[in-house]
């Protein structure tokens, strides 16, 4: 993989990799996310990732819309705890269309009343579709249990009350306050001339007020394990298990990741898909995850199960815990964990969507990019002590906090 960089004069960087395909891809991505935000913002950060579309200072929302989507390009966004992403996919020849748009979204818009009060309604519609998913909505009740009364623990998407009182003014002070150059990222991949395409980011992006980040985030301390047993009147039960864990330049993180990975990663060879599905056929769905956040981390593990398999599905999830706190990995078994996450990494890096992302993710928190290669290394480095280490450290039971929704 061949990077390229460049950083403009008021700290906004630019990550790009040359592609060959007719398709191209461009993002912009700041570091501001859900937990930058104050209580009565709560939500703040996913409205205005909505609210950007509406209009800006010479183009309505329907203009907007149609932009990109006139020559068969497609525009969307995200919202995380910790950053805001606009992207586009597009034909190659439409690079200065694509570049000029995502500008207008992000730096232009004037937040129409009318279609505030409008958005309000669509994103309580989407609320409530979140609220029906419990596979989904068990992992921002497990997070607000981990991180409990911190921003980083709430969800992303907010709540009806504050949602209702979001304006014109409010959103432009959560821009003010959060919103800074040094910490944004414009991440391409695309066949187009470096130079050409520094160009095209300079005659908008470029021309942005230079400005550092004002408000500090609070970083989470005093995490106390917790059982919590929620009635949903679900037909199945649901449950979460997990534990604060490494932050996102902590060097342990290797190790977890492929502990995360061996224990319940997308593989269907995962030890807990099959233990709970394959050899018992007690679950349908279980996988684990590890979030790395810039000051802090959690490693989750989700199952759903029917009620009455629940005791049974929760013991054989705590043995696997116990067998990578007390046995090594084999050398033979090390060797195939870190072939299959290479493998993996590999595969999403042909994705070149998902690429642009994670490019632009990575140079935001890291300050710069791993080839394959030097993904490699690190991950040929990690040695069965360190995941078994990792395994202690995570997989305490006296550290556990679990969330069953019945």
């Amino acid at each position: 993989m061949k990077f390229q960089v460049h950083q403009f004069d008021n700290g906004i960087r630019l990550v790009h990799q040359p592609s060959a395909s007719l398709v191209a891809h461009f993002g912009f991505i700041v570091l501001t996310g859900s937990r930058d935000e104050e209580e009565d913002e709560h939500g703040m950060a996913h409205f205005i990732e909505h609210v950007i579309f509406k209009g800006t200072k010479k183009r309505k929302n329907y203009h907007i819309i149609s932009r990109l989507e006139d020559v068969g390009g497609e525009i969307n966004a995200y919202t995380t705890k910790e950053e805001t992403c606009v992207h586009a996919s597009f034909l190659k020849e439409d690079y200065k269309r694509a570049i000029e748009l995502i500008y207008d979204i992000c730096f232009n818009s004037v937040f129409p009343e009318k279609e505030i009060i409008k958005e309000k309604s669509v994103i309580l519609d989407e609320i409530l579709s979140y609220k029906d998913n419990p596979s989904e909505l068990i992992f921002d009740d497990f997070e607000e249990q981990v991180f409990h009364g911190l921003p980083i623990g709430r969800n992303i998407l907010g709540t009806p009350e504050y949602l209702e009182k979001f304006d014109r003014n409010s959103i432009r002070k959560f821009i003010g306050n959060n919103y800074s150059t040094s910490e944004m990222v414009i991440s391409c991949v695309g066949d187009v001339n470096f130079g050409k395409l520094v160009s095209f980011c300079k005659r908008y992006f470029g021309t942005v007020e230079s400005k550092n980040r004002i408000k500090l985030r609070i970083a989470p301390n005093g995490y106390k394990p917790e059982f919590k047993s929620l009635e949903k009147n679900t037909f199945q039960n649901h449950c979460m298990i997990g534990n604060i864990a490494y932050r996102v330049d902590d060097k342990r993180r290797i190790g977890l990741l492929l502990l995360s990975n061996i224990l319940g990663g997308p593989g269907m060879n995962s030890r807990l898909n099959m233990s709970l599905r394959e050899r018992n056929g007690y679950s349908y769905d279980v996988e684990s995850h590890y979030a790395p956040y810039s000051d802090t981390g959690i490693f989750m593990v989700y199952f759903g199960c029917d009620k009455g398999k629940f005791n049974k599905s929760l013991a054989l999830v705590y043995k696997e815990f116990e067998k990578l706190r007390k046995d090594p990995l084999g050398s033979l078994q090390l060797s195939k964990a870190k072939k299959q996450i290479l493998g993996q990494v590999a595969i999403m890096s042909e994705n070149n969507e998902a690429l642009m992302l994670s490019m632009g993710k990575t140079l935001l928190v890291h300050n710069q990019i791993d080839t394959l290669e030097e993904i490699r290394k690190k991950i040929d480095a990690v040695t069965s002590l360190q995941i078994m280490e990792a395994a202690n450290d995570i997989l305490d039971p006296g550290k556990l906090s679990v969330l069953r929704y019945s």
